[in-house]
């Protein structure tokens, strides 16, 4: 018969053969190993969390094209905040007298056919585009994240029945039912921040569950069990928690593909609609000016670039600061 294991993996017989003894004293002059207790009394525990959020902090920051997206990324929300504030027009006001202007002394941007200043345009455009991307990002990834996580754990019927759901909304053409709803609804950016939020949790879903479905496996969920923590209680403080590298990334690349997803819209007509401007509805009405107003286009043009950019700069660094199997951190930002 063999030795019974303790729970913590440690014989018994050996405990029994060689019973505790003090600690020997540390040597004169030398001080003991110093244990710091977390706020919640589990020692070193907080101590471990804070050495690894370090860890991460520091291979990301030697990634130079990542740090060089989160400053791009700062800049443009700063533009976006407080870019009005260096123009004394609004971005429904027009100046009659300065129709389809280029860019100049009084309008930094030049001004569209209306009299509308560009420059202003522009702030409150990027503003409403930040505003939907980050929205449907982080409502999409949410929804992935329990949605995938809640599947793999119940499993049976309920894992069959999520990613049948999961399966056929992804075959939908999504990206029509996206342009007749927005536009029968008049193309408000709320609604289109729940039509695309509703349409664009599947993909991540599936990764989630995908991953997911080695968590459950995992001695803290089967203790968890044995303890009676409620199912629902498992999945939100013991499964997602350990997904959060992959819902970080994800979250950063969302904003990416919501920002062209609304572009898209826009332009066909299909998103944001007048009075209200986002850089999609910029970029639609510069396309016909392209050749005799080349700075309608180009300026929400430069916006998005930079913003699509800079985010897959950020996410691409976070993956590499959170894999541990990545060399990129290690070697200086080097790709």
């Amino acid at each position: 018969m063999g030795t019974p294991v303790s729970p913590d993996g440690s014989s018994e017989g050996a405990l029994a053969i060689a019973p505790a003894r003090a600690a020997d004293p540390p040597p004169t002059g030398q001080a003991g190993p110093t244990v710091h207790a977390g706020p919640d009394g589990r020692d070193g525990r907080d101590g471990h969390y804070l050495g690894r959020r370090r860890l991460y902090l520091r291979r990301f920051l030697r990634n130079r094209i990542a740090v060089a997206g989160v400053v791009i990324f700062l800049l443009l929300v700063l533009f976006s905040a407080l870019g009005d504030l260096f123009t004394p027009y609004g971005y429904a006001d027009a100046d009659f007298s300065a129709l389809t202007q280029a860019p100049g002394a009084e309008h930094w941007f030049g001004t569209n056919q209306g009299g509308n200043d560009v420059y202003a345009a522009a702030v409150h455009g990027l503003q409403r585009s930040l505003v939907i991307a980050v929205s449907v990002s982080v409502l999409t990834v949410a929804i992935a994240a329990v949605v995938g996580a809640g599947a793999a754990y119940f499993g049976g019927r309920v894992e069959k029945a999520t990613l049948a759901v999961i399966h056929f909304l992804l075959i939908v053409p999504s990206f029509l039912i996206l342009a007749l709803v927005s536009h029968r609804l008049a193309g408000d950016w709320r609604v289109l921040i729940l039509v695309l939020t509703v349409f664009g949790w599947m993909s991540t879903a599936r990764v989630v569950w995908s991953v997911s479905t080695s968590l459950r496996e995992r001695d803290y969920v089967r203790a968890a069990e044995y303890m009676g923590v409620r199912p629902l209680r498992i999945v939100m403080r013991h499964i997602i928690p350990n997904l959060g590298s992959l819902l970080i990334v994800n979250l950063t690349l969302g904003v990416v593909s919501t920002v062209l997803s609304e572009t898209a819209l826009s332009i066909l007509g299909f998103g944001v609609q007048t009075p209200d401007v986002s850089l999609g509805t910029m970029l639609a009405d510069g396309v016909g000016t392209i050749t005799s107003a080349p700075w309608l286009f180009a300026f929400p043009a430069g916006l998005t670039v930079l913003l699509t950019v800079s985010m897959t700069f950020v996410g691409d660094g976070l993956r590499d600061a959170l894999d541990p199997t990545s060399t990129t951190g290690a070697a200086g930002g080097r790709r």
